[in-house]
């Protein structure tokens, strides 16, 4: 292992985000009588993942985002809803999602004996916090970096300098980023200056100018790395 930090993304790096995210809306949707299919998946996700781009991009903040996408969704179906009381319901649920993605736990455990593992996340504290502690990951990492409680999101250089300046004896060639978002973790690796490892378990076709410096299929390979 050449690198000395690692930093960890932690939705569908670490854990599961997409089968959290099914199972709390399926059951929001049944709590309405709202059928949860494909299409309505489809649709939910088309919406959510455009208003998070506009996050990462700084035009919305993280409460705009949790507090309006219900209202904006369930309007496209012709229902007016309590956007916020919407979101409480379906974060109850969605905290309580854990299952890990492939064996992230055994692997940082056995990569905190040869690194050191910070977390940076972009998401709402209280949930990721929750999660992080009830999976078992925590003890694995020096330290944890969540957005909305450095008023900074991936992958603004803000985010990163404030995670830097955080990391003791940093050096920009001793560390690499870990994530599976290109727009998120490894534009936000690039900007910052370091070395990017974009976890693409369904092998899309990278984006230029977004090129991480390793493309892996699997989270063992960071072995080898």
């Amino acid at each position: 292992m050449k690198y000395k930090n690692l930093l960890f993304d932690v939705d569908d790096t670490l854990l599961d985000f997409q089968d959290a995210q099914k199972v709390a809306l399926k059951s929001l949707f049944e709590s309405m009588d709202i059928p949860y299919n494909e299409e309505t998946e489809k649709m939910y996700n088309t919406m959510n993942q455009s208003l998070w781009r506009q996050f990462e991009q700084g035009i919305l903040t993280s409460e705009q985002v949790v507090n309006d996408r219900f209202g904006i969704f369930f309007n496209q179906l012709g229902i007016e809803v309590n956007s916020v009381e919407m979101e409480r319901n379906y974060r109850q649920c969605l905290k309580e999602g854990i299952k890990p993605v492939e064996n992230s736990l055994e692997l940082v455990n056995s990569l905190s004996k040869q690194a050191n593992l910070y977390i940076v996340t972009n998401g709402i504290a209280e949930t990721q916090s929750y999660r992080l502690q009830k999976s078992g990951l925590i003890p694995y990492f020096k330290d944890v970096f969540i957005s909305e409680e450095l008023n900074a999101q991936k992958p603004s250089i803000n985010f990163f300098n404030t995670v830097f300046s955080r990391i003791p004896y940093f050096k920009k060639e001793e560390t690499a980023i870990i994530g599976d978002s290109l727009t998120s973790d490894i534009q936000g690796g690039i900007n910052a200056g370091i070395d990017t490892i974009w976890y693409n378990p369904k092998r899309k076709k990278v984006k230029d100018p977004v090129i991480p410096t390793y493309d892996i299929a699997q989270l063992n390979e960071i072995y080898d790395l």
